[in-house]
């Protein structure tokens, strides 16, 4: 039974006079401020006892879903489990009490930390640099395509477009927009791979660089990349690598091996921070030898004597892209577990998600359409258009019933090359039981009675909001009545 006070606001259980705590009496002494600094009225925070709060936010976490919880085979976020040794360590005094102004000398450890992280990133992307900067994999992409402009410009080429493939993450043309080129789309073929007769139609000399995300959003190596990237080095332009899938191939192939010359990665997934409402996310980038000198600033160096840096002196550097260091806190728990996992084990991560996507696959693959390939990566893209068409039942309905059934949804509708797309990841950290429960679950809910499928969820407080309403008029702060 749900508890009724888990239904309230804090403004709606609040009582006058009611406090968690009183404070002490002051030593400060008190000062007057200028009429324009202060209120007539305190302002309106909800009053309420300390166990009042406690309840309030320990009903409305039971709420949520959670990895700790919960399966989330959430297609492209790669939602794999977060190691609770990861949380002790990174919360260590000599980590967590640090202060970003503190002189480099007084920071050796972090520095040193951080130093290695970029090392170990550049080589598992097999490439020269590495910027730990980017708090997040669309700003690893804008930054990575700052850099290529700083880089064009410095030699003197005038190069105005960003060619991107269709089935492509979404913020890759919105962050070539934001670095000031033009977005062309190039489209997938039948196979679901780039089509190089349309990218050999769109590719000269205007090419600033060329994204790819590999594996692409199908959950396909595209093996015609080698091609595809002496394509587009003929013309002089450079390839970009979406790191964003990179858990199907960590330690099996490097991009930087297969042409690209420059990619992020996505700490908080690849790397097991927590991430999720928002964040917090990371999303370092790593170049070739000739970029270089365009990272953001600063980056770690050591010096000769063995001792580590901020280097700020960087004349060809794009300057900063987020304040101090970036996300340090997420960049820790991606050094542990790569210091954790070592060069086998990290292999292993990608052929452990590769495995649990294909059984996955091979369990649904008779009771859903899987329009592309007969095998995949790290995850697969299954559709509802013929449910659609039968039962009028939609890769919505489908995803919000899963929800009654204690799983999170796939990703639905994306990607747009794929009608009533369900996109399915199940990372390497689900154990073959749970695959299986997921699995009996999904083809259950796929032979339910279309009616109770429109309605779902129905075990949850919330059923279907109105989300294009949410998106178009959010009500964002609690009004009285």
């Amino acid at each position: 039974m749900e508890n009724n006070q888990s239904t309230g606001l804090l403004f709606e259980i609040a009582k006058p006079g009611r406090r968690c705590h009183t404070l002490p009496p002051s030593g400060v002494p008190s000062a007057t401020l200028d009429a324009c600094f202060t209120r007539q009225a305190p302002p309106p925070l909800p009053e309420v006892a300390e166990l009042d709060l406690v309840r309030h936010f320990t009903n409305l976490s039971a709420r949520n879903m959670a990895i700790d919880c919960n399966f989330y085979p959430l297609g492209s976020c790669t939602m794999k489990y977060n190691p609770k040794r990861h949380e002790r360590l990174v919360g260590l005094p000599g980590l967590a009490t640090l202060h970003p102004l503190q002189p480099d000398q007084t920071t050796q450890g972090m520095l040193a930390i951080l130093y290695e992280t970029q090392a170990m990133l550049a080589e598992i992307a097999g490439l020269h640099a590495c910027s730990l900067q980017p708090a997040a994999g669309a700003q690893g992409e804008l930054s990575a395509l700052l850099v290529a402009a700083a880089y064009f410009r410095h030699r003197g080429e005038n190069r105005t477009r960003v060619l991107v493939p269709d089935s492509a993450h979404g913020t890759n043309p919105a962050s070539a927009a934001i670095a000031g080129f033009d977005s062309v789309t190039i489209k997938s073929g039948e196979d679901g791979l780039v089509d190089l007769a349309d990218l050999e139609s769109k590719l000269d000399e205007r090419t600033a660089v060329f994204m790819i995300t590999n594996p692409n959003t199908l959950g396909l190596f595209d093996h015609q990349i080698l091609e595809i990237t002496l394509k587009v080095h003929d013309k002089g332009g450079l390839v970009y690598l979406d790191g964003a899938n990179m858990n199907a191939i960590l330690g099996i192939t490097r991009p930087g091996d297969f042409g690209a010359d420059m990619m992020h990665y996505n700490v908080h997934k690849t790397f097991t921070g927590p991430h999720g409402a928002g964040g917090p996310g990371s999303g370092p980038i790593a170049v070739r030898d000739m970029l270089e000198p365009f990272l953001p600033s600063p980056v770690v160096t050591r010096d000769p004597d063995g001792t580590f840096r901020l280097k700020h002196d960087r004349p060809l550097s794009i300057g900063r892209v987020r304040s101090f260091f970036g996300n340090v806190g997420v960049l820790v728990r991606g050094w542990l577990y790569l210091r954790t996992l070592g060069p086998d084990g990290v292999r292993q991560v990608s052929e452990q998600a590769v495995l649990n996507a294909n059984y996955l696959l091979a369990l649904l693959k008779d009771h859903i359409e899987v329009p592309k390939g007969k095998g995949c990566m790290h995850e697969f893209v299954a559709s509802a258009k013929a449910l659609r068409r039968e039962k009028r039942v939609s890769a919505m309905d489908i995803a919000k019933r899963l929800l009654d059934k204690g799983y999170h949804s796939p990703t639905v509708y994306f990607p747009l090359v794929v009608a009533e797309a369900l996109m399915i990841e199940p990372t390497e950290t689900e154990s073959q039981e749970t695959l299986d429960q997921f699995a009996a679950t999904l083809i259950s809910v796929l032979g339910e009675d279309p009616a109770v499928l429109h309605e779902s969820p129905h075990e949850l407080s919330i059923s279907r909001p109105d989300e294009v309403a949410a998106t178009k008029q959010p009500v964002l702060r609690w009004k009285s009545a």
